[in-house]
């Protein structure tokens, strides 16, 4: 009924000690790892190790987007759970998660309440329009309810709702907003994504990235794939003006400020502008709901 599929990225122990909390919790399930870290097969080992599981081995590294992306494209179950190789399961409550697409045949996916390493809870999420800028910030994760999207990390989805609106764009590798851009590509098309409070799952987010990129990247890399999300799928003609003007207004005070991050972001998103474009006229086909009907809902 459900088809696991979990990035890999270096770190193998980290995914080894995981994977053996998470299988007794996943029995039934179809289990695939898609391992982005070419220089260390993992294929043969884990074969031995743990047979019931499923090794991809990507040629070269393809990044979060592009890695799930070949994974769910093998699954042989409607239903998909993306893990990350972080995340450990706490039972196997996500299955509970299936209810939610029995009641409601619009919904597109379902989010857990995620324990941070601190105690706190995280996951739930809201989505505004400010300043021209298409914007995130967290919700009350103690209660369950429509979420801005549905986090990578750890969600349950529709494949077939999925492939409708086109799923994962590998544009976003290596990591950010992905989860962002395809949820909001699915609100776009009259789709439901709900976060679920009572599937508690345990996940340190930005372990993995920090551990192998600069935070000056990292921040580079949010900008542009920020700009990929607003280019890709904001169609209100107010709201793109609204973006010029600010994206104008911006580029100038983060200069003044000596932060380049801001600038080299826009640079490395206008340079795949065309590509953007052909993207987001494939995507206009699914559009369903406006822009500000999306936003009002998270008001």
């Amino acid at each position: 009924m459900i088809s696991v599929v979990i990035p890999h990225y270096k770190d193998r122990e980290k995914l080894y000690t995981n994977l053996k909390h998470n299988l007794p919790f996943l029995k039934g399930c179809e289990i695939i790892v898609i391992n982005d870290f070419p220089d260390v097969p993992l294929k043969e080992e884990i074969g031995k190790m743990l047979p019931e599981v499923k090794v991809i081995e990507n040629e070269k590294n393809m990044g979060f987007a592009g890695a799930v992306v070949v994974g769910i494209s093998t699954v042989k179950n409607r239903f998909v759970l993306l893990l990350n190789n972080d995340v450990l399961l706490n039972n196997d409550s996500f299955q509970k998660a299936l209810n939610h697409f029995e009641e409601d045949k619009n919904l597109f996916a379902v989010s857990f309440r995620q324990t941070e390493k601190n105690g706190e809870f995280v996951g739930r999420n809201t989505i505004v329009w400010n300043k021209g800028f298409l914007q995130h910030a967290k919700a009350d994760a103690t209660k369950s309810g429509i979420n801005g999207w549905a986090e990578g990390g750890s969600m349950l989805f529709d494949k077939k709702k999925y492939d409708k609106i086109n799923g994962f764009d590998a544009l976003f590798s290596p990591f950010y907003w992905e989860d962002i851009d395809l949820s909001y590509r699915a609100w776009k098309a009259g789709y439901t994504i709900l976060f679920d409070a009572n599937i508690t799952v345990q996940h340190h987010h930005e372990s993995t990235i920090a551990a192998h990129f600069r935070s000056s990247q990292i921040k580079t890399i949010a900008y542009r794939n920020q700009f990929i999300t607003i280019w890709k799928n904001i169609s209100d003609g107010k709201m793109v003006g609204e973006h010029l003007l600010y994206l104008i207004k911006n580029l100038a005070i983060y200069s003044c400020k000596g932060e380049g991050e801001f600038a080299r972001g826009f640079w490395m998103a206008a340079q795949l502008s065309r590509e953007i474009m052909e993207k987001r006229d494939v995507q206009k086909t699914t559009w369903k709901k406006s822009d500000r009907e999306i936003f009002e809902m998270f008001k």
